[in-house]
């Protein structure tokens, strides 16, 4: 979830202007959001925020459905990425030039994928000859299916409309899809948006599959996300944030359509979807609009919540990957989810660490040390939902260490821990937080998906202006405090990239 994006040094000016009357101006926007804003439950359980906001004509939607990566387990990994995919193929009307033979096609092609698969899948890996039959009659049956396949109508329709900025992501915890349209198309917004969620066809699955293969294999080659993906599963020993969203390569060769399709019957129900409508609307002509679109999703029961809780971390955790890219260091830390009453003295320990040229990180081994080209650290990694990490990432300058990052990373941990911050690192830390919200306000699109993000995490939109408000009762002694219990050995998970000759400086 996109919070508060953190600001250059350059942009503080800026900041501290548009906040010199910042607990008057926090009051004035949740105020003037309150009067603009319209919350509304559907009798199925959906949840609809319209802001009034008639600057321009136009309007910006945002839907959020509780559910990611969290909710997969191993032999469907990218289920979730997967449907998201799925959910721009179209309907039973839209995207197909005859959906009742297109229907008997994918069926043919489910049946012909499975005998593949239960050959495949036999000792030895099957028999050659007989599996290069049965795979040449699943392509064949993909062929067959495609002959009804409108491309990218969907889109088509959007673009037509005058739509802009369609897309869409899958997180760790949740998946959202956004685009904006004149002022005029609402009506058709909320069709095409409810129709795609009530009646998706999961068309060209295994075509489509293959798109998230090869995602799945451009990230393999980036050294980074291997790493990133290697601490993830030392950090997370049972909590499911230790899963690759883009999902396992052989997970990715094996689900089938049917597993999305019950993923979807699952976890897409209405009491898991929030829709946030902003810029030139009427709520009063709007949510009923939305209800009688949105009110055809049928109702289900709420996904029951996650079992799995990630152990206390009692011993440090260490790996190297050797490669023959430059060195990289990364060390993670577990933190509580975002929903707990220190978030915000985090979000504080961020900012001085990481924000801008004036950070401690980017100030000590960038540009007095210059033994990093890069230093940065964040939290709410790979989520913010659930117990998370808080990572911080260096890129060792030409000839520079893995061990030398290391240690000057370590230095300016033992001094959050030990040395109070000045005045001046908190109140710059507090005027970024205040203006990242009010820049993460200035568009209609993210003032959906903010509002939405919000009130899926805490249950509750006007969070948003409270999280500031916390940030600004965030003292010298909090930062110390949640430092000392955060920033720990045993807590600790550290992994880097080292050339295969150690020249990194690897160790443990």
């Amino acid at each position: 979830m996109r919070r508060f994006p953190q600001m250059s040094a350059a942009s503080v000016v800026i900041g501290v202007a548009v906040v010199a009357t910042a607990g008057t101006l926090r009051a004035q926007d949740l105020a003037a959001f309150e009067k603009n804003l319209t919350e509304h439950k559907l009798d199925n359980g959906l949840t609809v925020l319209v802001y009034e906001r008639p600057t321009a004509p136009v309007v910006s939607f945002f839907t959020l459905v509780d559910v990611g990566g969290v909710r997969e387990v191993p032999g469907i990994t990218g289920i979730a990425h997967m449907f998201e995919h799925m959910a721009f193929k179209g309907t039973t009307t839209i995207g197909t030039t005859n959906y009742k033979a297109e229907k008997k096609a994918m069926e043919a092609e489910d049946a012909a994928f499975h005998a593949y698969e239960i050959e495949r899948n036999k000792p030895g890996g099957g028999d050659p000859g007989k599996l290069a039959e049965l795979e040449k009659t699943w392509k064949d049956a993909q062929e067959e299916a495609g002959k009804y396949v409108v491309n990218n109508e969907f889109g088509e329709i959007v673009d037509q409309a005058g739509g802009v900025g369609m897309n869409a992501f899958t997180g760790s915890d949740v998946t959202g899809y956004m685009f904006s349209l004149p002022a005029n198309k609402v009506e058709l917004w909320a069709f095409l948006e409810s129709e795609r969620f009530l009646d998706p066809v999961f068309r060209e699955f295994y075509k489509e599959r293959d798109v998230v293969m090869e995602e799945r294999r451009l990230g393999e080659n980036q050294p980074v996300g291997r790493l990133i993906a290697q601490a993830l599963a030392a950090a997370f020993t049972a909590h499911p944030y230790r899963l690759p969203i883009v999902g396992y390569m052989s997970d990715l060769q094996s689900f089938t359509r049917g597993d999305a399709e019950a993923f979807y019957e699952k976890y897409y129900v209405p009491s898991s979807m929030i829709v946030a409508v902003v810029g030139d609307v009427e709520s009063e002509q709007v949510v009923p609009m939305i209800a009688k679109y949105f009110g055809r999703l049928p109702p289900g029961p709420a996904p029951d919540a996650l079992r799995t809780t990630e152990p206390k971390q009692t011993v440090e955790r260490s790996l190297t990957m050797p490669d023959e890219s430059q060195p990289v260091y990364a060390e993670a830390y577990h933190k509580p989810a975002a929903t707990d009453p220190d978030e915000a003295v985090y979000t504080v320990i961020s900012d001085i660490l990481s924000a801008g040229r004036t950070s401690r990180l980017y100030r000590n081994l960038v540009v007095d040390k210059k033994i990093a080209a890069q230093a940065f650290a964040f939290s709410g990694f790979p989520g913010d939902k659930y117990p998370n990490l808080y990572l911080l990432v260096s890129i060792p300058a030409p000839g520079q260490t893995n061990e030398a990052n290391r240690a000057a990373i370590q230095e300016q941990l033992e001094r959050l821990k030990n040395e109070a911050v000045s005045d001046e690192d908190l109140a710059r830390a507090k005027v970024r937080a205040k203006a990242g919200l009010i820049r993460g306000l200035q568009s209609n699109s993210g003032i959906a998906e903010q509002l939405a993000s919000y009130h899926m995490l805490y249950g509750d939109w006007r969070e948003l202006f409270r999280h500031v408000e916390r940030i600004d009762k965030v003292t010298k002694e909090d930062v110390i405090r949640v430092a000392k219990a955060t920033f720990v050995p045993t807590n600790r998970t550290v992994a880097m990239i080292v050339h295969d000759d150690g020249a990194a400086g690897a160790s443990e």
